[in-house]
């Protein structure tokens, strides 16, 4: 018996299966260029929606700089608005009377510092009337930080263990730095920018682990910016101890503080998005060095 030579059926079923993964093929191509278009589109919206803020300049540095709010009575509002929770996340204020007035009065001495140095370069602080310096009750967190606006913090867990004033003028001058750098509201300008750079990522993958990987890379872009603003705020911390007559060198004292507070269980929250003490040590010490290029002068307070 003669076999069909050809076997048209099969033929005919390998032809239709062949067209069958083409369609796919196509199918997968062409969601996968929406995909792209759509996360092109995530990402120009991001961008335009961020470069296409106006500047608003700063009063005290003079520099023009991209903020969610370019009104300072809206940053002093929004960071009042908050303190209120804040101080009660920490057992509320210290009955320390003593230790509160010390607060008080070294900030206000980092203020009138700071006065003294905008007047002479026809400069002004705006925050100048809403700074208030608050030491919380919590004995166990070890962290400072400041709100939008003026209002500053700082905890017993980290206030005890200071030997010299000078240490908690570093500290103090430090959060004052992120209030007039505008951190907050410049962090609030950039968030739409990380949103839709990690929405972007999600939607080109298509899937779940692709949006969590999105988030993770708008994480990661958010902490790369916390840690330029602390180092940042260092240089502030070693002008503004210096104005107020105290040594700088002191914040390198507090680096080590601040090392020894994260043995064992993991950072202290101040050090949550910060550089590593060690390497701030190392760059605290090449601003003074900047600062004071012949040498800190004599006769500051410790």
């Amino acid at each position: 018996m003669r076999l069909p030579g050809p076997f048209p059926q099969y033929q005919r079923g390998y032809s239709s299966t062949q067209s069958l993964f083409g369609r796919t093929r196509r199918r997968a191509g062409s969601g996968l260029k929406t995909r792209l278009i759509l996360a092109l589109v995530f990402v120009a919206f991001a961008v335009v929606s961020y470069y296409g803020q106006p500047g608003d300049v700063n009063q005290v540095t003079g520099e023009s700089e991209r903020v969610a709010l370019t009104d300072e009575a809206d940053e002093i509002k929004l960071g009042f608005q908050a303190a209120g929770e804040m101080v009660d996340m920490h057992g509320g204020p210290s009955r320390d009377r003593g230790a509160q007035e010390r607060v008080q009065a070294v900030g206000q001495r980092l203020l009138a510092g700071l006065d003294k140095d905008l007047a002479a370069n026809g400069r002004q602080n705006p925050y100048r009337d809403a700074f208030q310096f608050t030491l919380l009750a919590d004995p166990q967190t070890v962290n400072a930080f400041p709100l939008p606006g003026g209002p500053v913090f700082i905890t017993e867990g980290l206030f005890r263990r200071f030997q010299t004033e000078g240490q908690l003028a570093g500290v103090l001058g430090h959060e004052i730095g992120h209030v007039l750098s505008r951190h907050s509201n410049k962090q609030m300008a950039r968030q739409g920018l990380f949103q839709g750079i990690a929405g972007a990522v999600g939607v080109l993958g298509g899937d779940m682990s692709s949006a969590q990987m999105g988030q993770m890379v708008g994480a990661v872009l958010s902490t790369r910016y916390g840690r330029e603003a602390e180092l940042e705020s260092d240089r502030w911390g070693v002008r503004l101890a210096a104005l107020a007559g105290y040594d700088p060198r002191a914040m390198i004292d507090v680096m080590r503080i601040l090392e020894e507070a994260g043995g064992g269980g993991g950072p202290p929250e101040f050090l949550s998005t910060h550089p590593k003490p060690a390497n701030r040590v190392e760059y605290i010490e090449r601003v003074i060095a900047e600062q004071f290029p012949e040498g800190v002068p004599p006769g500051l307070r410790p």
